[in-house]
């Protein structure tokens, strides 16, 4: 998956869990709406309530929420509904929740803009919550809907109590629609940490122990001893020691064992690593241990990445590997897999939109191929891939092997007090080499996109002009592509000059041919750069491209010289 690729998650509620007709025609409208992914349906029939989860990219998980609360506004009548969960509107709640490339201040802008849109479009009422909040006391959802669907009517003009947007009188729209909370928050993670023990007290005990909200102060015992109070008699509470935490002890009969049940509300503050950390430390205050963790649902990439970073650090390992060897650490190391297997492909929400968008080795990726059939794929009768391809594809492998000598080095026996230097440039190839391996199939779409502008029709004067616009431009882009891959690929010379010199001596040959492997990437792109700039009609811009071309493979040549008489010297 690309890193950059922005991403937001949305789990409205809809006041409605027994008719399954109304939940999939709601589910409908998003499962159709183009960029998004729906990832689950969970109708609660007891609370008459469906809670629906979908994730993509901003722009289209904003349609796709606002064209299921259209749905649900035309097919759920709210003076019928009765539940055990409280609610206020046909599409109660509406967070949208960042998870890659995206700030919740961002998140909360677009709710505000999501909450105005459905007051003025569908003429339902609007609250915004949350981050997204208009008003101080808006942050708690449960403000906004005090009284529920019932007290709604009495609510609307209020100026303190009423929506933030579509704020009338009570009319037939409302008494069938009610009003919707639409808001932004962060990314709630319910885990449970195993414990060896069968104690709910126990369990408790730790819960109370780390929760934000703590344990209330007694007189003497602190178990037994009165609780002491304010004066205005409400219990003065101990705070835990995670903020952004709730967590309670409870005992599962299934597994035989009590967990630390917790929802992590707030991952900026208390990341799951530190929860577990946490956990585990006052635990073994109290004789007992973590034996594992459950995670409950989804989980973003970046808190098993960043858990899996956290854990190499404290064993002073490189940080610079596979992002799935990374999260193999973090599984291994909280004991994700303890209850059953924990496989990130269905736990992990990047990798799901992933696999539903077909993102695998079926979607003809190249670089998902093996290496026999891209080599294979490159010598067929077809132009692409061709050079470019294989000149990004060299940039990776030269990022690759500066890459592996920093990881080498940083694990060498002796050179212990230098693994932050050597993990800290392993983890820039890592990057480098992210970039190089998109490169890779850019550059086939690029040409692809230049033979679709020939293919397009030209019977016209019209069709002619747009066909030559679009040659144009494709052409453009055909030329800049490879000129990322220079850019790119000069980048991997100053990694492998410094494992050249400072790396570990018995791979000191590897970072040569990465040098090597690097220069073939920079002359290689340029001659893509060459051809397709030699078709462009700006020539201004095509010797523009031309002659930073010219200037990156005069620099390659001196800076792969630079590195080989280093390594000369060495050997």
């Amino acid at each position: 998956m690309n890193t950059d690729q922005r991403i937001i998650e949305c789990v409205p509620n809809f006041s409605e869990g027994r008719n399954q007709e109304v939940i999939r025609a709601i589910a409908h409208e998003v499962e159709t709406t183009a960029g998004v992914s729906l990832l689950n349906v969970d109708p609660g029939e007891a609370t008459h309530r469906t809670v629906v989860t979908f994730v993509g990219e901003p722009e289209a998980v904003c349609e796709a929420a606002f064209r299921a609360v259209r749905k649900a506004g035309e097919l759920i009548d709210m003076r019928q509904h009765h539940g055990a969960h409280p609610r206020q509107g046909a599409t109660d709640v509406l967070p949208l929740i960042p998870i890659s490339g995206v700030t919740l201040e961002e998140c909360a802008e677009m709710a505000r803009q999501l909450a105005r849109r459905i007051s003025d479009e569908l003429l339902i009422p609007t609250y915004c919550y949350e981050a997204s909040a208009l008003r101080p006391e808006h942050r708690n959802l449960a403000v906004c809907r005090a009284g529920e669907y019932e007290a709604l009517a009495d609510k609307l003009l209020d100026p303190v109590k009423g929506p933030d947007f579509g704020r009338r009188p009570m009319d037939e729209r409302i008494q069938r629609t009610g009003a919707t909370v639409v808001g932004a928050r962060d990314f709630l993670v319910a885990v449970n940490f195993n414990l060896n023990t069968t104690s709910t007290r126990r369990a408790n005990a730790i819960a109370f122990d780390v929760r934000e909200k703590g344990r209330p102060k007694r007189e003497g015992n602190p178990i037994t001893g009165p609780i002491v109070r304010d004066a205005d008699g409400h219990p003065v509470m101990l705070p835990g020691t995670l903020k952004g935490t709730k967590a309670i002890g409870w005992y599962i009969d299934e597994y035989g064992i009590a967990q630390v049940s917790m929802n992590i509300t707030n991952l900026a503050q208390t990341p799951l690593h530190r929860a577990f950390d946490e956990v585990c430390r006052c635990a073994q205050n109290r004789g007992l241990r973590v034996t594992g963790t459950e995670i409950v649902g989804l989980v973003p990439k970046r808190v098993l990445v960043d858990a899996g970073r956290y854990f190499l650090e404290k064993q002073q390992r490189s940080t610079g590997i596979p992002e799935q060897d990374i999260i193999d650490i973090a599984v291994r190391t909280m004991g994700l897999s303890e209850l059953r297997p924990f496989l990130p492909r269905e736990k992990v929400i990047e990798y799901l939109i992933e696999d539903a968008a077909g993102s695998t080795a079926a979607s003809g990726k190249l670089v998902e191929k093996t290496v026999r059939d891209f080599v294979e794929e490159t010598s067929r009768e077809s132009p692409a891939p061709g050079g470019g391809t294989v000149a990004a594809c060299m940039g990776a492998l030269g990022a690759a092997l500066g890459t592996m000598v920093a990881n080498l080095s940083a694990h060498k026996p002796g050179w212990d007090e230098r693994w932050a230097f050597f993990s800290d440039y392993a983890a820039q190839g890592q990057a480098l080499l992210s970039r190089l391996l998109r490169l890779v199939d850019d550059d086939t779409a690029a040409f692809n996109r230049l033979m679709a502008a020939f293919q397009m029709p030209k019977k016209t004067e019209a069709e002619q002009a747009e066909r030559d616009r679009a040659i144009e431009a494709a052409t453009l882009h055909a030329a800049e592509v490879p000129l990322e891959t220079m850019r790119t690929a000069s980048e991997v010379f100053p990694l492998c000059k410094v494992m050249a010199a400072e790396g570990n001596p018995a791979s000191v040959s590897d970072a040569g041919v990465g040098a090597l492997a690097a220069r073939a990437a920079v002359v290689g792109a340029a001659l893509n750069v060459r051809i397709n700039a030699k078709q462009l009609h700006d020539r201004a811009e095509a010797e523009r491209l031309v002659a930073e071309a010219q200037a990156m493979c005069s620099q390659a040549a001196s800076q792969e010289q630079e590195i080989l008489s280093l390594i000369d010297e060495k050997l």
